[in-house]
């Protein structure tokens, strides 16, 4: 794995100071080279725009932290609530402006909120989030953007249990010991770029947690998080995981930690329910809890820097614009909003739930569905991994036009006379036949790390073939193709999906 610089090499790390003050300074300036080592250095707008407004009076802010929100017109009352965290020397307003997530605000109808910190917390304005009295339930700045999140359920009429946190790096690392401190506050979070929950208490420890992370147990890293919880928790946040596989700053063994934290969390196993490609050599793993619907998702991003996956472009699935640490692959925004179920009918209706949804069927590109009938229906609304993809009268739909060796999750709602939606049923999974292949340029080291391949006395091979690839390290590269489920092979001289 690789290790961090040495201490001595890096300006932003300086001698501690007398004063708790001027100690936290110097503390923050490591996080400088750890939260985004590379410096993330932009020229951010100040946090204010016509449609960004900063919200004052949400509490006490011990963490001395800012509140800026956005909330599209004609919000209706119940609507989500969604917090996005910045990364070090960026700004609520830069993070507004890239990361894509106002344009889901308006299309599917939630608040925004982004909090910001300064260089009055940290020289480098990251989140604190190897900093115990920042992080711990409670205390400094977790419990100010815990206060935020009061705020916003009372100024736009917000449903508490649906509220949801996101974040870039140090962002990343501060949503990660939110989900676990709070739990029972957020419905899910995604951890973009960053780091396991509680991974560091310290300057040491968290330049350890960026170029090496611990390789624990996922039981010793579950307990960090039920540690941080309120005792006899048992209902956990879903949590979706972003890393790219070219990050030099977060090395993308920290997403295997934080899949192997999750998923012990919450009671499965790391081997994924299913895997999909997203295009744009994105990978998602999924991780089903026992009733069948994702619970963890891994999106690895082939050939990804350290920073936030954008698309720019005005298609239903693009978002954001590229800038210092956003990069332009695929749109994260879009794919975790769908995962936490945004702009999924919310079941508003009186009508119930239908039962027994099952797969029927499955060919290379369709899937069938059937469940039993509600009283009083007039039609359904079905489904697929969260946006609704067509009505039936009856209690069946077949879904076509699929990709081969795809994994996808349905849930039905009836739908009355005057068109209100019932509640959701329970969703179920079914992965169409076949396989595509896909390709992945990347290191021996983050081969590996993503799971593609395994490392032995020092020497990688290619994970189902065994095909040997050289020194197990991030200076040898090397182009695997995946021909089936878990089985690589080496393609250096031409790779075509």
């Amino acid at each position: 794995m690789g290790q961090p610089p040495p201490r001595s090499a890096s300006p932003l790390v300086t001698r501690r100071r007398s004063l708790r003050a001027r100690v936290r300074r110097c503390v923050a300036a490591a996080a400088g080279a750890l939260a985004l080592t590379a410096g993330l250095i932009t020229v951010s707008p100040a946090a204010s725009a016509a449609s960004l407004t900063q919200v004052t009076g949400f509490g006490t802010n011990p963490g001395n932290l800012s509140m800026y929100a956005y909330a599209p017109d004609a919000l209706p009352a119940g609507a989500p609530v969604v917090l996005a965290l910045h990364g070090c020397t960026q700004s609520a307003a830069d993070y507004y402006a890239h990361s894509g997530w106002p344009k889901f605000a308006d299309a599917y109808g939630f608040a925004l909120v982004l909090p910001q910190t300064g260089s009055a917390n940290n020289a480098n304005s990251c989140f604190n989030w190897f900093e115990p009295g920042d992080t711990a339930r409670g205390q400094g700045e977790a419990l100010s953007i815990r206060q935020m999140v009061d705020k916003a359920v009372a100024l736009y009429g917000s449903d508490p249990r649906r509220v949801y946190i996101t974040g870039l790096s140090a962002g990343g690392g501060m949503t990660a010991n939110m989900l676990a401190a709070y739990p029972d506050v957020f419905a899910g979070g995604a951890i973009d770029s960053g780091l396991p929950a509680r991974c560091a208490t310290s300057v040491s420890a968290a330049y350890t947690c960026m170029y090496s992370p611990p390789d624990r147990t996922p039981a010793q890293w579950g307990d960090l998080v039920r540690s941080a919880a309120p005792a006899g928790t048992t209902s956990w946040p879903r949590v979706a995981i972003w890393q790219g596989t070219a990050d030099t700053t977060v090395r993308p063994a920290n997403a295997t930690e934080l899949r192997d934290q999750w998923t012990n969390v919450w009671g499965v196993g790391q081997t994924p329910s299913r895997t999909e490609s997203l295009g744009a050599g994105t990978t998602l793993s999924v991780y089903d809890d026992p009733s069948g619907r994702p619970a963890v998702q891994v999106y690895s991003v082939s050939g990804m820097a350290h920073g936030l996956a954008v698309d720019p472009g005005s298609g239903p699935e693009q978002c954001g614009s590229t800038g210092a640490y956003y990069l332009d692959t695929v749109c994260s925004s879009y794919h975790t909003a769908r995962f936490w179920g945004l702009g999924e009918d919310q079941g508003t209706g009186s009508l119930p739930a239908p039962t027994g949804l099952s797969v029927t069927g499955t060919t290379d590109d369709t899937v069938s569905l059937r469940w039993n009938a509600v009283a009083g229906a007039a039609s359904y609304v079905v489904h697929r991994d969260g946006t609704r993809i067509g009505t039936a009268t009856a209690t069946t739909f077949t879904d076509t036009g699929l990709a081969t060796g795809t994994g996808y999750s349905y849930t039905v709602a009836a739908v009355d006379g005057s068109g209100a939606v019932g509640r959701v049923s329970r969703g179920v999974t079914a992965t169409t036949s076949g396989f595509t292949p896909t390709c992945h340029t990347a290191s021996n080291y983050d081969h590996t790390a993503a799971g593609r391949a395994y490392q032995s006395g020092g020497y990688t091979y290619a994970k189902g073939s065994g095909q040997a690839m050289g020194l197990w390290n991030a200076f040898v590269t090397h182009t695997l193709k995946q021909t089936a489920p878990a089985h690589y092979v080496l393609a250096d001289s031409g790779c075509s999906s």
